[in-house]
């Protein structure tokens, strides 16, 4: 069974840090590309950054370069999203994402709440 799980959102001000963690089971974990998404209430939801899946490279959305970090360890089954000098416009659902050619798993989301 496939499951990715996202853990790591809350409340935060301003300013401030959150570290966002997916654990990845039931499918090869080190052959897929890892991504994170965000959607807004009424948005749609959107790209915030892949990592190749040798965690050789990452992109990221220009709304967060220089802010967000993402990461995986292979041998944990785990995909991070580090994000710094968090805005109020960053207050989303985040879901990670794994993509294999058209293959794609989603986990549930995690709030993150970004407010003063």
């Amino acid at each position: 069974q496939v499951q990715l799980v996202e853990s790591g959102g809350g409340s935060v001000q301003p300013g401030g840090s959150l570290r966002l963690s997916c654990v990845a089971s039931g499918f090869s974990f080190s052959s897929y590309a890892m991504s994170w998404y965000r959607q807004a209430p009424g948005k749609e939801r959107r790209l915030v950054g892949t990592i190749t899946s040798a965690g050789v490279s990452a992109d990221y959305a220009d709304s967060v370069k220089g802010r967000f970090t993402i990461s995986r360890d292979n041998a944990k089954n785990t995909f991070y999203l580090q994000m710094n000098s968090l805005k109020p416009e960053d207050t989303a659902v985040y879901y990670c994402n794994a993509r294999l050619y058209r293959t794609n798993y989603w986990g549930q989301g995690t709030q993150v709440t970004v407010s003063s």
